[in-house]
C-alpha cells in the first residue's frame, strides 16, 4: 500500500460532505459473516508480502498494477503469487496459483507515484492456473464509475487482520478527478488492490480497486482507480498476450456487463 500526501488538486474534497451514514470496519470472521464475500482474497507475494484482489471471472482477478513489481521497479515472476480466495483464519475456500499476470499496459512502476495519472491505471489483472468453480465463490460483476456522494463499501486484508477479512460496508465518494476516486474508507498497508463495491438494484458491483493512502488536510483518505476506461483497455491488452484461456479466446469484459457466472500490499521490511 503507497501512502503519500496528496496536494492542492486533492483539496477540493476536504470541503465535500459526507453524506452516507458510515460504518466501522469490521472483520468476518464467521462463514455467516463471510456469506457473498468468499471471491475476495488475499494475493500473496512470496518474499514480499501480499495485496487485496477480487475474482471477476472464473480464471481472473482484479488487482492493483504495484502489487507487481518489486521495490526496484522490476517486474515479479507469476510463480510467485498465490491467490486465497475467502481467507480466513488460515482456511481459504479456494487456492490457486498464477499462470501470468498483466498491468494496465500505461501503468509505469518506475513513474511518479505521486501523479494522478499513475493512480489512473493502477490496476492489473492476474490469470489463475485454474479456474475456480464454485456456487460460492461467483465472480464479481463490474460497475459504472461512482459519483462523488455515492455510498460505497469495501473487503479487504491489511496490518493487523491478515488472516480475515475486514469489510466496511458504508463508506463515501469525496470527489473524484482525472479518473482517480477520493474516498472515506478505511484501508491500510495490505489493502492495496481491495476491490471497493457499489451496490446497485440488489446486484454487487466493483466499481474500483483500492490503489493508495493519502491525507487531505490531515484526514486520511483512500485513492481508488476509476473502472470506466481503463479496465476496458487492460482487458483488450490482456487479449491480445499469450495463449487463449482454455476452452475459448479471452472476451473483453464490458463496465456494468454480467459476467460468466455472476460474484495487500503489505511490505516485509
Amino acid at each position: 500500500m503507497r501512502h503519500f500526501l496528496i496536494i492542492a488538486i486533492w483539496l477540493f474534497a476536504a470541503a465535500l460532505p459526507v453524506h452516507a451514514e458510515e460504518t466501522e470496519l469490521v472483520s468476518l470472521e464467521t462463514r455467516q459473516d463471510s456469506q457473498g464475500w468468499e471471491a475476495v482474497g488475499r494475493l500473496d507475494i512470496a518474499g514480499k508480502g501480499f495485496c487485496t484482489a477480487a475474482l471477476i471471472r472464473e480464471s481472473l482477478i482484479l488487482t492493483a498494477a504495484h502489487c507487481l513489481y518489486d521495490e526496484d521497479g522490476s517486474p515479479i515472476d507469476s510463480d510467485r503469487f498465490e491467490f486465497l480466495a475467502g481467507l480466513r483464519d488460515g482456511r481459504a475456500s479456494a487456492t490457486r496459483a498464477i499462470r501470468r499476470a498483466i498491468p494496465h499496459p500505461d501503468y509505469d512502476p518506475n513513474g511518479d507515484t505521486f501523479a494522478p495519472l499513475e493512480v489512473a491505471v493502477d490496476i492489473a489483472v492476474l490469470e489463475l492456473e485454474r479456474p475456480i468453480q464454485n456456487t460460492r465463490i461467483r465472480p464479481y460483476l463490474i460497475a459504472t464509475r461512482p459519483l462523488t456522494g455515492d455510498e460505497i463499501g469495501v473487503v479487504s486484508y491489511g496490518r493487523g487482520r491478515e488472516n480475515l477479512p475486514s469489510l466496511q460496508e458504508v463508506c463515501s465518494v469525496l470527489g473524484r478527478q482525472t479518473g482517480v476516486i477520493v474516498m472515506t474508507c478505511d484501508v491500510d498497508f495490505g489493502s492495496s488492490g481491495a476491490p471497493v463495491f457499489t451496490v446497485r438494484d440488489g446486484e454487487t458491483r466493483i466499481a474500483s480497486v483500492v490503489s493508495a493512502m493519502a491525507q487531505i488536510d490531515g484526514q486520511k483518505v483512500s485513492l481508488g482507480t476509476s473502472l470506466d476506461g481503463p479496465l476496458s483497455v487492460l482487458m483488450a491488452h490482456f487479449s491480445t498476450i499469450g495463449p487463449a484461456l482454455p476452452g475459448g479466446t479471452q472476451r473483453i469484459i464490458s463496465i456494468g456487463e454480467r459476467n460468466d457466472t455472476g460474484a495487500k500490499f503489505i511490505s516485509v521490511n
